[in-house]
């Protein structure tokens, strides 16, 4: 069983009784994403003119970057309130259906990982989105009936870290979409200093900067990381978070100054020990490594290519001049850089 990562970006369950405090209401409060939030800006605006509900939005990028909050910012913008539910929680049509036809009156309804639907339970959607209406057949062979329910105006707010695994047909039935990146270390430092302002820890410039140099561009790692270090600050006596208290916390959690974690460095050290710097395939990684090839790709390989340190080719994954230096090793000729991208 995999040792829980500090600087995994996906939700642990130690983050859900904290989080939603944590999470902005308003547009002016999210911090980043600038260009995403005065598109919705711009749309929450002209919808609300018109006193029509907003169109379908669909928000897409890695984990942890606020597409969950950026949904439950845009349902209370429109004044709307929000069903939750997710894609593997459709087993059947009748529970989309049922999801759809409780609303009394205009509502936001949220998917989350809405790449996992069901392909028939995601055809359903289609009339749904399209003209607010669902079709249901009772019934089997000659005694089938068909009724048709018209809907009560909605939008549908999907989010999901895979876009390339909707389908064309749903894609299409978005009129937003919103694509969340990385963020700068100056906005998880403003992000970090709101939090521990909610949180009521005291911390300085310095220590926000440093945990938010390691926070791997994502507001859920660096929120997951002050709470983890704000206990260790507690318990050592330490009133305030300064840079010192950032990086004794940050060091003791296994963090080092690039946001790399022990799983994060053993697999740059095993592609440069075990396979002379790459290129290795992923599978070979996994088995060496103990761990899920899905782990490896989805959570220890995007930083680690974001950050320069790795470059995964068609013959597999190669450690870069940049890993090399990381883990003080001296790289052999024809070494790839590793620019940052």
């Amino acid at each position: 069983m995999t040792d829980q990562r500090w600087t995994d970006p996906n939700l642990q369950s130690a983050d859900g009784p904290q989080e939603p405090t944590l999470r902005p209401r308003t547009l002016d409060e999210f911090v980043g994403q600038s260009k995403v939030k005065d598109n919705l800006r711009l749309f929450i605006r002209a919808a609300r003119e018109r006193d029509e509900v907003l169109d379908h939005v669909l928000f897409y990028g890695p984990p942890g970057l606020g597409k969950t909050t950026l949904a439950g910012i845009v349902a209370h913008e429109m004044g709307l309130e929000m069903r939750l539910s997710s894609g593997p929680a459709f087993q059947n049509t009748a529970e989309l259906v049922g999801l759809l036809t409780q609303q009394d009156g205009a509502s936001a309804v949220f998917i989350d990982e809405i790449h996992r639907l069901n392909r028939v339970v995601e055809e359903y959607l289609y009339p749904a989105m399209e003209d607010r209406r669902i079709e249901l057949v009772v019934d089997k062979g000659p005694n089938a009936r068909h009724f048709q329910l018209d809907l009560p105006p909605f939008t549908l707010l999907g989010a999901t870290t895979r876009a390339g695994m909707i389908t064309a047909a749903l894609r299409s039935r978005f009129g937003i979409i919103c694509h969340l990146d990385f963020y700068p270390a100056e906005e998880l430092a403003e992000i970090i200093t709101r939090s521990a302002g909610v949180l009521g820890v005291a911390i300085h410039a310095d220590g926000a900067r440093e945990l938010a140099r390691r926070s791997r561009g994502t507001p859920r790692i660096a929120n997951r990381l002050l709470r983890r270090v704000r206990d260790i600050a507690q318990v050592e006596g330490r009133t305030v978070i300064d840079r010192a208290a950032a990086d004794a916390g940050l060091t003791r959690l296994g963090v080092d100054h690039l946001g790399l974690e022990d799983l994060d460095r053993r697999y740059l050290g095993l592609i440069i020990d075990h396979f002379a710097g790459g290129p290795v395939g992923l599978q070979n990684l996994a088995v060496s490594l103990g761990e899920e090839s899905d782990t490896l790709e989805d959570v220890v390989e995007p930083y680690l290519i974001q950050t320069g340190l790795l470059k995964r080719t068609p013959r597999g994954r190669e450690a870069t001049a940049r890993a090399y230096a990381h883990l003080d090793l001296e790289p052999p000729a024809g070494t790839p850089q590793g620019e940052l991208l």
